[in-house]
This record gives C-alpha cells, sequence and structure tokens, in this order.
C-alpha cells in the first residue's frame, strides 16, 4: 500500500477516535463526572472542541433543533467512515 495512502487512512482513523473521546468526555461533564472547574479537564476540553469543531459546525449548522441531543458528531462518523471506504476502494484496489 502507498504510504500515504496509509497516512491518510490512519488521520481518518484517529480523527474518528478524537471524536468519540469527546462525545464521551461531554457526556462525563454534562453528568458531572468531571468537574471544568479542574483546570486539566478545561484544557483537554477545549483542545478536543478546537479540533473537532471546524468539522461540526457545518454540521449543527444544517441539522434542526433536536431538543439537547446533538445527532452532529454522529453523522460526523458516518461520514469520515465512508471517505475511509471510498479511499480504500478507489485508491487502494482501483
Amino acid at each position: 500500500m502507498n504510504p500515504f495512502i496509509w497516512l491518510l487512512l490512519t488521520a481518518i482513523d484517529i480523527y474518528i477516535w478524537i471524536v468519540i473521546i469527546m462525545v464521551i468526555m461531554s457526556w462525563l461533564i454534562a453528568f458531572n463526572v468531571l468537574n471544568t472547574s479542574n483546570s486539566f479537564v478545561r484544557q483537554i476540553n477545549y483542545a478536543l472542541h478546537r479540533i473537532t469543531d471546524p468539522l461540526l459546525a457545518p454540521i449543527r449548522r444544517i441539522l434542526p433543533e433536536m431538543g439537547g441531543i446533538d445527532l452532529s458528531p454522529l453523522i460526523l462518523f458516518v461520514a469520515l467512515q465512508f471517505l475511509k471506504q471510498a479511499v480504500y476502494y478507489y485508491l487502494v484496489r482501483g
């Protein structure tokens, strides 16, 4: 496999894990398991949002309000999986 394609697929995998970690951390903060007054938790939360918001913000603008439920990470997860499969299908198997 081409090393550049491998790097692209690995970057997509890492971003998927970052989105999953951000979702889990937001749940832990919402249920008061993690406290944002702790500076370490606040810095990790800030970093995760800075990394994920550029792709989540356009999805959030398109989605209608769901009464406090944010489905944008799920849509981003599906889109990233689709991109990963498309890269593999067209560039690796192609």
